[in-house]
């Protein structure tokens, strides 16, 4: 049972030990109404790390970027958090480093860090400190920044940033260990998935959320090969990913409370002749459709709060804090509908099968709040890297507990008053037992 946890443990080392950071393309225009209003235009936030950073700006209007006076002005993120508390002019003057844009393109290169820092680029010109002046109809300038890290032989030239890198390889690798287990595995689920059963539903669900989390793994893994060389990379491709994590997720919150349901439900109601049977009464189906709504829309909510890439492991928003306080909630829902079926049940065998049911629960729940609080105790440019491959790979592990259990033959032979011809990969007597 340890062993998924060390693979975990031994995935999440290989992310952390450091990868190689790198930038992104950034591609906008600079707004005099915006830099006067926000007392400087926040262009972009990005974290260097190590020697040999870079940032690459380009003008598609130089001579009205002259005209303006327009600068491009470089604070780390210990510099900006006091900035609210100054003057416009004292704003502009406290630029850890300033750029005039008067060239078609200017490389400015970073100083050495000896820690990654997270730097903001704001834009400013003759008009952001004037008060009720009037600016002219010159229109705005376009611009495309790029900002870049080292790569792994010193030359910044990759598409990352420094809490970003590793990402990449890490779906890489997980795409190869679906493909493994899913030539080693696909035939007997299969098998099972043909014989039916009282799990069939429940295996059905778990099969299709399986599958839509090997398809958002593989829609990051293409949107972050794309970015790794041109910084921009498929935003539909990733919001496509981000679509399949949340259906994912709902579908198996409708599967968890919908079984736990249907089995407090059912204790009341009707003999345990046919136990651990998929529940389809109307309460259970109500309440299911209940949490599963709820989730949906937080979900949703902090995709719509925030648009960085791999927010969809965010947890800095309210939405994000909502989502994990919901998780909680229910993993503590479940733990009280289980203990009432497992205090009440007789059988040893059955105990067992609902406290694995338990394990799995509690991991795909739990995972996610856990692993906001473990991150915190590393650096910056660690924790979301924590985050988000401890989720999806607890996440992962979960998913493979419950098919574990509902394709045990021995337990599933034990705790069932069903024949064995309806259960799935059950060892059928006599003639057939040869097949196995």
């Amino acid at each position: 049972m340890c062993r998924p946890w060390l693979a975990v443990l031994a995935v999440l080392a290989a992310v952390l030990a450091g990868s190689p950071a790198a930038a992104k393309t950034v591609t906008g225009r600079f707004s005099s109404a915006a830099a006067r209003e926000q007392r400087g235009q926040l262009v972009t936030v990005f974290m260097y790390q190590g020697d040999d950073g870079l940032l690459v700006n380009r003008l598609h209007n130089v001579p009205l970027a002259v005209e303006k006076e327009s600068l491009l002005l470089l604070y780390t993120n210990h510099m900006a958090s006091s900035l609210d508390n100054l003057s416009c002019s004292e704003r502009l003057t406290k630029a850890k480093i300033i750029i005039h844009l008067t060239d078609e393109e200017h490389n400015q290169t970073i100083p050495p860090q000896a820690a990654p820092s997270v730097w903001q680029a704001l834009y400013a010109d003759r008009y952001t400190c004037q008060e009720g002046g009037p600016i002219p109809a010159h229109g705005d300038v376009g611009f495309t920044l790029l900002l870049l890290n080292a790569d792994s032989a010193g030359n910044p030239r990759e598409h990352f940033s420094a809490e970003e890198a590793g990402l990449h390889s890490f779906y890489c690798l997980l795409l190869l260990a679906y493909f493994v287990a899913g030539c080693v595995y696909v035939q007997p689920l299969l098998q099972a998935l043909r014989k039916g059963g009282p799990m069939l539903t429940a295996l059905q669900v778990l099969s299709a959320a399986l599958v839509l989390q090997g398809s958002s793994a593989l829609c990051n893994y293409i949107h972050l090969a794309r970015y790794s060389r041109d910084g921009l990379g498929l935003p539909l491709i990733s919001s496509l990913a981000e679509f399949l994590d949340i259906l994912s997720q709902v579908s198996m919150l409708y599967m968890l409370l919908s079984l736990c349901m249907g089995w407090t439900l059912s204790r009341g109601r009707k003999p345990q002749s046919r136990p651990l049977q998929w529940d389809s009464s109307p309460t259970s189906s109500a309440l299911a459709l209940a949490g599963v709504l709820v989730l949906g829309a937080l979900l949703l909510w902090e995709q719509y709060s925030d648009r960085e890439l791999h927010s969809f492991q965010a947890h800095s928003s309210l939405a994000g804090g909502l989502l994990m306080l919901l998780r909680v909630a229910m993993a503590l829902i479940l733990a009280s509908i289980l203990y009432q079926v497992i205090s009440t049940e007789r059988s040893a065998l059955k105990r067992d099968f609902y406290l694995s049911f338990c394990k799995g629960c509690f991991l795909w729940f739990l995972c996610h709040p856990a692993l906001v609080l473990i991150s915190m105790l590393f650096n910056q440019h660690q924790q979301e890297k924590v985050v988000t491959v401890g989720v999806v790979l607890c996440q992962t592990i979960s998913v493979v507990v419950l098919y574990q259990l509902f394709l045990s033959r021995s337990l599933y032979w034990e705790v069932s008053s069903l024949s064995s011809v309806s259960l799935p990969l059950t060892v059928s007597r006599g003639a057939s037992r040869g097949r196995y």
